[in-house]
């Protein structure tokens, strides 16, 4: 499970004329399943999303998490982060869950934030999205559960 990160100012997800997710300030998370991710990768996943230290302190170190804050978790399902990209001028897939596995995980870890953090926003699972974000920073981190 792959997720690219960014601390945002605000955040949030439409379909066609519809806001369907938003936060304020807190992390905006684009995510991929990868074939073989299943509980193990899913728990990992949000304990890093929630643990990890990118929001400043009083001395302006990044040392706070989302936890820390009580910002909010916005969960966008983004399957093309696990293109390989080693060649050619196209990117391949393979290394992408198949629509199936990768919505059953995501919905997973949807479910699991939804009930350890106290605001958590999503996007809808295989839809073409517009996706507005304000980064903070900018501050953008890629992470891995595997």
């Amino acid at each position: 499970m792959i997720a690219l990160i960014q601390r945002v100012l605000s955040a949030r997800v439409d379909v066609g004329d519809e806001t369907i997710g938003a936060i304020g300030h807190g992390l905006l998370a684009l995510v991929a399943i990868e074939p073989d991710d299943g509980e193990t990768q899913t728990r990992r996943m949000l304990e890093r999303l929630l643990g990890y230290r990118v929001f400043t302190d009083a001395a302006g170190r990044m040392n706070l998490s989302l936890t820390d804050t009580g910002g909010g978790l916005l969960l966008v399902s983004q399957f093309t982060l696990a293109a390989d990209t080693r060649s050619g001028m196209r990117p391949g897939f393979a290394g992408a869950a198949a629509p199936e596995h990768g919505r059953r995980w995501f919905d997973r870890l949807v479910e699991l934030a939804c009930a350890a953090h106290p605001e958590v926003e999503t996007g809808r699972f295989g839809t073409h999205m517009q996706v507005h974000l304000v980064n903070d920073g900018p501050v953008t981190f890629w992470l891995n559960a595997g």
